[in-house]
């Protein structure tokens, strides 16, 4: 525990450090990046203890903060969350030293380490803390820090519109949280984790509603998603890579914790998670297909993963209250694998777009095109990223979406009446979004990859620094070595599981060893990654002896053919987008035509706004807007009045309390 306090320690000096030196960017840029790194690195040791078991480490101490001290522990959850809380922002951190000085000319970016920094140190000490005051705490700081993370253009006004967007969702979901430890903290008169008794029935359902809103804000879940898509592409992009792949895991880390206060889970808890999850995944991988934006498109994959992670995990919690253990041991070990791949998935496709723009200076993808022979490390790091994150052999997504299959045929098979028949219908769901998936990052991968360049920026595009291509290949070689050894995660996820939900993966472990499953995929992707390391070899010895002719591609008859000639991003999707979902998510299309006879240009832009905060929120948002506008009157700008309203409300609490003794006495 004390390499934990060291860690946190050096997070928090050296981004103070890095404002202290703000005057200049490169000596910024050394003391932020730098303590990012030893901090990280320090903290992971102890982190990977937690999780295997090696002991349960806490730290007390006095803390003049009514209600409040400053109580840490770590256990084996926490210790599963601070791998990738420590792992991804070294990473991150070594990227974003690189990738932030093209701002030095234009910004001081001692406030943006300050911020990273401290950023990094609250992940850390929310998955640590076991006290309500300090948890509220770690999680204000962290939301905050996120805020001026990703308000770090905010001469823009889509900037500044996505920070005040994050802003409000993250102080509605604090609001449920701070509602739920209340009615933790009335039933055992304190506010430590430790003492929080099993609540009954009913309080446990209300506790549990209230985690789920206010957790599942953060975590991205519909319909309280709308945040992330507009975050995610505003943040500058190793702030974006940490944000999707370990921030919105903390949402699902508090979900988690709290079911531990709230004992054996209830009957209705799994299936209400699964449809959560589904309509999650469904939503998110739709709205991918048809952005344009690079960053928006993979924060809409967020979405989904997050959304397959809590159908898994409501898989688990189905099967566990309905004696069905082999359903409940693949549910959660889906989910927990999954939430580690995802980490890894999304930050090396983040971090890939981030250095695309770097590059080719834009993030647009119709204004992209071959990049792959411009950028070729940055290339094949996104490939085998959308390959990944496509849930296909040989790599990491391949086998945790395999475990929440399995659940979900176990399951139909196990089950009797509507719960097989939701299970073998939520096959063929998740197969739809598997699919659709795929389209997804062919889509991405084809448009700003291959081809031709569709603007002068692309087609000067030039490969990143070192510093930005090396936490790409190990992100790649960490989802290689997931693919080939998921017996070993799932295995070491043990004690994780048995914490949180009280289970046992002996179910699963028995049966993963008479069927050899686990050890026949990793077998399987070891020889497909043999068999292409042997034709990169041929191909290469081949290149070599000047065996391979090369020409260029097919076009159509067309003599000259122009990079306009090509598939557009929208165009490559249209089908699946327009044509399947046209009433759900109802594109807005604006056309520039001329009214000459021969017309020279003309122009046509379509774009898909999010149905649930078209129709849910912008409406609700507006009628409050409108209701409260009404309150004016009451900001007067002077003084006296303002001192008026403390008096009237000092009156009101003194009327209060008289009335509250007096009832007591009679």
């Amino acid at each position: 525990m004390n390499m934990i306090l060291i860690a946190l320690v050096t997070l928090f000096c050296g981004g103070v450090l890095a404002l202290v030196f703000n005057r200049s960017s490169r000596w910024a840029t050394i003391l932020g990046a730098g303590s990012a790194v030893v901090g990280c690195l320090v903290g992971l040791w102890p982190a990977f203890q937690g999780l295997l078991g090696g002991g349960v480490y806490s730290f007390r101490m006095p803390w003049a903060v009514p209600g409040g001290e400053f109580y840490i522990r770590l256990d084996a959850l926490s210790g599963f969350f601070l791998i990738p809380v420590f792992g991804l922002s070294a990473l991150a951190s070594v990227f974003g030293g690189n990738y932030l000085l093209a701002y030095r000319d234009r910004k001081r970016l001692g406030a943006s380490w300050f911020f990273f920094n401290f950023f990094v140190a609250s992940m850390a000490l929310v998955v640590v803390a076991r006290q309500a005051v300090l948890f509220m705490v770690a999680w204000e700081i962290m939301s905050l820090a996120a805020f001026f993370l990703v308000t770090f253009e905010h001469e823009k006004k889509d900037v500044r519109v996505a920070g005040w967007i994050y802003l409000i969702a993250s102080h509605l979901g604090a609001a449920f949280l701070l509602a739920m430890f209340l009615l933790l903290g009335r039933a055992s008169g304190s506010l430590d984790f430790d003492t929080f008794p099993v609540p009954g029935s009913i309080a446990g359902a209300v506790i549990f509603l209230l985690a789920l809103i206010g957790f599942g804000t953060k975590a991205g879940l519909v319909p309280l998603h709308v945040w992330l898509p507009e975050a995610h592409p505003a943040a500058p992009s190793h702030v974006s890579a940490l944000m999707s792949g370990v921030m919105i895991k903390l949402g699902l880390y508090g979900l988690l914790r709290v079911l531990i206060f709230l004992g054996p889970p209830a009957a209705w808890w799994g299936p209400m998670l699964v449809v959560i999850g589904f309509s999650g995944a469904v939503l998110g991988i739709s709205f991918a297909l048809c952005q344009r934006d690079l960053k928006r498109a993979l924060a809409y994959s967020s979405i989904e993963n997050m959304g397959l992670i809590v159908l898994a995990l409501g898989l688990g919690i189905w099967g566990l209250t309905g004696h069905h253990p082999i359903v409940a041991a693949l549910g959660f070990s889906g989910a927990f694998l999954h939430i580690w791949n995802h980490s890894l998935m999304k930050s090396l496709m983040f971090l890939g777009a981030g250095s695309v723009m770097h590059g080719a200076g834009g993030r647009d993808m119709e204004r992209l095109g071959g990049l792959m022979k411009r950028m070729p490390h940055t290339g094949g790091a996104i490939v085998l990223g959308a390959v990944a994150i496509s849930a296909l052999p040989p790599l990491n997504g391949f086998v945790s979406e395999w475990l929440i299959y399995m659940a979900l045929l176990y399951g139909g098979l196990e089950f009797s009446g509507g719960g097989s028949v939701v299970m073998l219908l939520g096959v063929g769901v998740l197969a739809l979004v598997g699919a659709m998936a795929l389209l997804c990052f062919v889509r991405w991968v084809g448009i700003v990859l291959l081809g031709e360049p569709r603007s002068e920026e692309a087609r000067h595009a030039h490969e990143s620094s070192r510093w930005m291509t090396l936490p790409l290949a190990v992100l790649a070689g960490l989802c290689v070595l997931t693919a080939l050894f998921p017996g070993v995660l799932v295995t070491s996820f043990a004690g994780v599981i048995n914490e949180v939900f009280g289970f046992s993966l002996e179910p699963l472990q028995q049966a993963m060893t008479d069927s050899s499953a686990l050890t026949v995929l990793s077998g399987v992707n070891a020889v497909i990654w043999a068999l292409l390391g042997l034709v990169a070899l041929f191909s290469i010895r081949a290149r070599r002896r000047g065996g391979v002719a090369e020409d260029s591609t097919w076009s159509c008859g067309y003599l000259a053919p122009l990079s306009s000639m090509q598939y557009t991003g929208q165009s490559f999707s249209e089908m699946m987008v327009s044509r399947l979902f046209l009433r759900s998510f109802r594109p807005k299309m604006r056309v520039v035509a001329t009214q000459a006879v021969f017309p020279v240009a003309g122009k046509m832009t379509t774009s898909y706004p999010d149905t649930v905060s078209r129709v849910v929120y912008q409406p609700m948002f507006t009628w409050l807007a409108g209701h409260f506008a009404r309150m004016r009157w009451l900001q007067q700008g002077k003084i006296q009045f303002y001192m008026l309203y403390f008096v009237v409300v000092l009156l009101f609490a003194f009327a209060w309390q008289v009335v509250r003794h007096w009832l007591h006495y009679e």
